[in-house]
């Protein structure tokens, strides 16, 4: 993307909620990147950022190989943001010290401000305490030469550290989550107050940048995007037709994995409302013959990446040709995940969109939307017009049905599925709840159960109700139904749907699970 003159780097050391510090700073109205410490030089010298702010670590500044901040951002002269390990390894290299607590402080805790800084300027005064979020066993025990502590909390003596002169400051707790209630004004102190940045990132300054940089880009070449029937790639495609016109064809795919109403509504949208130049290709055949007989997670998800990319090439060669393929990836899919000791992390799941494309293709990708987290996709939306209601649907996995169905996917669970989940998203938007959950659905799941029905056994499929609470997907919260709510939900799917006899709700939260089951 054109780079914003103003903008943060967030040096990544492994945390799991580094993606949480950028959704503060932009919540700020600043523009941030993340980036591993392994190559943070790279990014400070590409983005000549205002600020950075160092993240938190599973790791400790007292073992060997641990993570050090790149001496290029120590000499670059920017004010620095530390949280938790960002502050112990900030007082480790410049001359304080660390040491292992004898007990750590994790969960909630209270800290005291013994003293003013600019970090906590028309946030906290001198003698306040307030509550925030710890979760750290090493300690910082001795200060850094020019530092001074500003805050104290029972597990840690020098829990705010600040040099006003270098403008450098450093917490132990977490300000980036939810559970430190003023810890985005915070974030938001040290962007704006700290940096001097002024807080103008906005949809349409990125709608602006983006289109320009699409044409660019593009040139005279023809774009093919793939419609998943989603909120992402419905608004890259938008943005994309917004920039190049008739350039771009789009390719909707219906494998038989969609939530019910869906092929018609993408349809309707984009040839009647956008008059975008659409393809609608129907390989409900296709899928269902390639996923028979796959029961593992990841096969499912590769073989129907492949089966669209495979479909897209096809529609490409019918038109004549395409020189890009435009996706709706996003920021959570693409940043680097880093473990603490700089080698790869472990792949939780792999996303179809993202990992280049087979090299026989000869297409470029065109990826509007790879610096935007979820929300602010749809606030891009609504800046381009797309209605409330498509722009305010629940999160949709590109793969579909097919990883709400552990197990096999066969043509019959899926059309189970599809109505058992129609039902459920109807009664959540009956009860006025939709726009209060981030997302919700069904799993139909490879377990039968004994039950009866007019007298008579029944062993038939279990349905799992799936509802979380979230800010971005990162973390979640099992959604708590009014008490009525999910008996009566459970009695209209066993009665309205045919080989279901038993409904169950996941209480789960995210983490330990994750919020789609596969």
């Amino acid at each position: 993307m054109t780079q914003p003159t103003d903008s943060i780097l967030i040096v990544d050391f492994g945390s799991q909620v580094t993606q949480l510090i950028a959704r503060r700073v932009r919540e700020s109205g600043v523009y941030s990147e993340i980036a591993p410490f392994t190559t943070a030089d790279a990014a400070l010298a590409r983005m000549a950022p205002k600020g950075v702010i160092l993240s938190g670590s599973p790791a400790s500044v007292l073992d060997e190989g641990s993570p050090r901040i790149p001496q290029a951002i120590l000499d670059s002269g920017v004010p620095i943001l530390g949280i938790c390990y960002g502050q112990q390894v900030l007082m480790h290299q410049l001359g304080g010290s660390v040491a292992l607590g004898e007990s750590g402080e994790f969960g909630h805790a209270m800290i005291e401000v013994t003293d003013a800084c600019a970090l906590f300027d028309g946030v906290w005064q001198t003698g306040e305490s307030h509550q925030v979020w710890m979760s750290h066993g090493d300690k910082v025990t001795a200060l850094a030469p020019g530092f001074r502590p500003v805050a104290v909390s029972p597990g840690s003596p020098i829990a705010v550290v600040a040099d006003d002169v270098r403008k450098y400051y450093a917490t132990q707790f977490h300000m980036e989550v939810a559970h430190t209630p003023d810890g985005a004004k915070l974030v938001a102190n040290f962007a704006r107050h700290v940096c001097g940045l002024t807080g103008q990132w906005t949809m349409a300054e990125f709608r602006a940048a983006k289109i320009a940089e699409i044409r660019a880009q593009v040139g005279k070449g023809r774009v093919i995007c793939g419609l998943s029937g989603g909120v992402d790639s419905a608004v890259a495609a938008v943005l994309i037709h917004e920039a190049i016109g008739d350039q771009l064809t789009c390719v909707f795919v219906d494998g038989g994995i969609l939530r019910a109403g869906e092929a018609e509504q993408v349809v309707s949208l984009f040839r009647g409302h956008y008059n975008i130049p659409l393809v609608h290709v129907d390989a409900q055949d296709l899928f269902m013959d390639g996923l028979a007989g796959v029961t593992d997670p990841e096969a499912k998800r590769k073989f129907i990446g492949k089966t669209f990319i495979d479909i897209f090439e096809a529609e490409a060669k019918k038109i004549g040709g395409a020189d890009f393929l435009a996706q709706g990836t996003l920021y959570p899919d693409v940043i680097e995940s880093v473990s603490f000791t700089g080698g790869p992390s472990v792949t939780i799941k792999s996303h179809h969109n993202v990992g280049g494309l087979p090299e026989r293709m000869n297409m470029q990708l065109v990826e509007p939307l790879r610096e935007l987290f979820k929300d602010e996709v749809r606030a891009l939306g609504r800046e381009l017009g797309l209605s409330e209601a498509f722009v305010g649907r629940h999160p949709f996995p590109g793969p579909g049905l097919a990883i709400r169905i552990p197990g096999e996917v066969t043509k019959e669970r899926c059309d189970i599925l599809r109505k058992a989940d129609a039902i459920y998203l109807e009664e959540i938007r009956a009860a006025g709840l939709y726009d209060t959950i981030w997302q919700a659905f069904a799993v139909l799941l490879p377990v039968r159960s004994v039950g009866v029905m007019g007298d008579g056994r029944t062993y038939d499929n279990v349905l799992a109700l799936r509802a979380v609470t979230s800010t971005d997907g990162m973390t979640a919260e099992a959604f708590q139904f009014p008490g009525d709510f999910l008996p009566r939900v459970a009695t209209r799917i066993v009665n309205e749907v045919k080989g279901i006899n038993r409904v169950t709700y996941d209480y789960t939260s995210k983490p330990p699970g994750t919020i789609e089951w596969e």
